[in-house]
């Protein structure tokens, strides 16, 4: 499982998929959020804005991401 760590309280959905380098750019984010191809803590979640904040999980194809907060 890859981390993610987050300086703020939580990152939104699109920019954790991105920010992880699983997807190029905010259109690619919002189609495959939108088509359920993501999974936030085990349950699709097709809200591109969707907060992650410490502790939560993101699936999207092979790869599982925890995020973690900073400090």
């Amino acid at each position: 499982m890859n981390e993610i760590f987050i300086r703020d309280e939580f990152i939104r959905l699109d920019s954790a998929l991105k920010f992880a380098g699983v997807i190029g750019t905010g259109g690619q984010a919002k189609m495959v959020i939108q088509e359920g191809l993501v999974l936030v803590n085990g349950e699709v979640c097709t809200m591109r804005g969707k907060k992650l904040r410490n502790g939560d999980t993101v699936k999207f194809e092979e790869e599982t991401f925890v995020i973690k907060n900073e400090g």
